[in-house]
């Protein structure tokens, strides 16, 4: 084997090991990203679900619960309820009972006039689970009971009563055990999905809630990642072939002249003198030439291991403009600087837009709450008042819906508060802690330094900043065991401070659980561009928190 050949191979050879290597990192790296950003995804989905499910099955079970005028509005015929579960008072899954197996879920409770029974409107349920936000094209969100049946209609089967179809899949024996899993596994069908499921278990009822989204459809742009990734590595081996070509005609062109000379001089010829001179001159630089080639690669091959790691600002220059090696690298990083970057605003665009769905969301349901059912009490409240001729009754039931209407309006503040629109951060914050104070022994002290006028305090930030102090406080009141709260808000010229100080048992942050408050409040303040600052010390515990006024 001619040294020309032994050349082109070990460089070459070196090469495609980099750039090989350092793809199969990169594509690694990119492929976990997508499997933890899809997870949390489906995970954010399925809590909101499971809240919104819970929360409509207390609410309707607190309404049952409380009326003593409810009429019974089950079909005998069609439920065949043993004395076992009648004689049992809450909300059961009814679905086995059922004649035809259709989605069944009833309250049982004992009154003084004997066993009422209600069966709940299944529409309500099935329209939680219809919300499709987030979902993509594949992606589902189901109720699976415990005799592993589905409890709600499937997208893929829509002409199968649920119960037909049997849901023994890892996921919901997970969380039967109550283990909330996340991972992929296989669904019902059979097919890889991305799954996230909890336990729904409220009163006598127990169901799994499941969100999943199919391998396939998710792993798309991963497909087109690896395409990319090989046409460059491709196109980056052919820039490697055409330079060490030219780099060994650049060695061996030297050793050809220096052998001509030796040649001549072995015959007897010695006025090639100079010539050989001159060729061992070259000779020395050659090898002055591999060694600079040596210290190069290893420049390069350091370079793209620190590529490879993501460590992304290592500093690196090409030996010469005609480095094209150094300057491709160069060019490969500034790409994946690029991507990194594109993939973080990405990263923080989804969760804004996530946050702000929800937001919208409570304020859809709050609005609903206040301008829907809000005037439907107060015309039956009128119609009470003037139709009802038995002061006896009349007075009992304006109680209960003076006490619905006055329910309605703290969930429609509780979900988002009017005030926040009309009067800012400011004011609802105040409104806020005030209405603490009546109900706690803690003394929380608060000081609004926002401009009453001609504030630059958007309302995307306002909001979020009313959820952090939101957690923030019933985290002190919770869990902090704290006696005393202080909170500043701040507004300046470049920047909005909200300062929050307890003084209780404070905690450790290594070891703060994913999906706690305090990653909550983290997240929103990322996805404001914002910063923060966390002394969690016993009786010390503060919170500085900065976000850019958005001009």
């Amino acid at each position: 084997m001619n040294i020309k050949t032994l050349i082109l191979i070990i460089i070459n050879s070196l090469i495609a090991l980099v750039i090989a290597l350092l793809s199969f990192s990169f594509y690694i790296q990119f492929s976990n990203v997508l499997n933890d950003r899809i997870l949390l995804q489906l995970n954010s989905i399925k809590t909101l679900k499971k809240n919104q499910i819970e929360h409509l099955l207390k609410s309707e079970w607190e309404l049952f619960e409380s009326s003593e005028l409810y009429q019974q509005n089950t079909d005998k015929n069609q439920l065949k309820l043993p004395d076992s579960i009648t004689n049992k008072v809450g909300i059961h899954d009814l679905t086995p009972y059922h004649v035809d197996k259709k989605t069944t879920i009833g309250f049982i409770s004992n009154s003084k006039n004997g066993k009422k029974i209600k069966i709940l409107d299944y529409t309500k349920i099935k329209k939680i689970l219809l919300e499709r936000t987030g979902m993509g094209d594949s992606g589902e969100s189901y109720l699976v009971g415990e005799d592993f049946r589905m409890r709600s209609q499937s997208r893929f089967f829509p002409n199968k009563i649920p119960y037909s179809i049997v849901v023994n899949t890892k996921g919901v024996q997970n969380a039967l055990k109550g283990i909330n899993s996340r991972g992929v596994f296989n669904d019902y069908r059979g097919v890889e999905v991305y799954s996230v499921n909890s336990l729904i278990n409220v009163g006598q009822l127990k169901m799994v809630i499941l969100s999943e989204i199919d391998v396939e459809e998710v792993t798309i742009p991963l497909k087109e990642l690896r395409q990319r990734l090989i046409g460059l590595t491709l196109a980056i081996f052919l820039l490697a072939v055409m330079l060490s070509l030219l780099l060994t005609k650049i060695i061996t062109n030297p050793i050809k002249n220096m052998q001509k000379s030796l040649r001549i001089m072995a015959e007897g010829d010695y006025n090639q003198t100079n010539e050989f001179i001159k060729n061992s001159k070259e000779i020395k630089e050659m090898f002055d030439a591999l060694a600079n080639l040596k210290a190069s690669l290893q420049g390069a091959v350091k370079f793209s291991d620190d590529i490879g790691k993501m460590n992304l600002h290592t500093d690196f220059k090409p030996k010469s403009s005609n480095d094209q090696l150094g300057i491709s690298l160069l060019a490969m990083r500034d790409k994946l600087i690029e991507f990194r970057n594109k993939e973080e605003n990405t990263r923080i665009l989804s969760k804004r837009m996530l946050v702000n769905g929800l937001e919208d969301e409570r304020r859809r349901l709050s609005r609903e709450l206040h301008d829907g059912v809000g005037p439907y009490l107060t015309s039956l409240k009128h119609y009470i008042e003037n139709r009802v001729k038995n002061e006896e009754k009349k007075a009992e039931m304006k109680k209960i819906v003076d006490e619905t209407i006055s329910e309605i309006r703290l969930m429609s503040n509780a979900l988002m508060p009017a005030s926040i629109d009309d009067f800012g951060i400011g004011v609802t914050l105040t409104n806020f802690i005030e209405s603490l104070k009546t109900a706690t022994t803690v003394n929380i002290e608060y000081e609004d330094l926002t401009k009453a006028d001609n504030s630059n305090i958007s309302n995307h930030q306002a909001i979020n900043l009313f959820r952090i102090s939101q957690e923030l406080i019933n985290n002190s009141l919770k869990h902090a065991e704290a006696k005393n709260i202080r909170i500043t808000l701040s507004e300046f010229d470049e920047f909005i401070s909200l300062y929050y100080f307890d003084d209780g048992k404070g905690f450790d942050l290594d070891t703060v659980k994913l999906g706690s408050g305090i990653i909550n409040i983290k997240e929103r303040v990322e996805i404001c561009n914002g910063t923060i600052l966390i002394n969690a010390s016993a009786g010390n515990t503060i919170f500085e928190i900065e976000l850019p006024i958005e001009l």
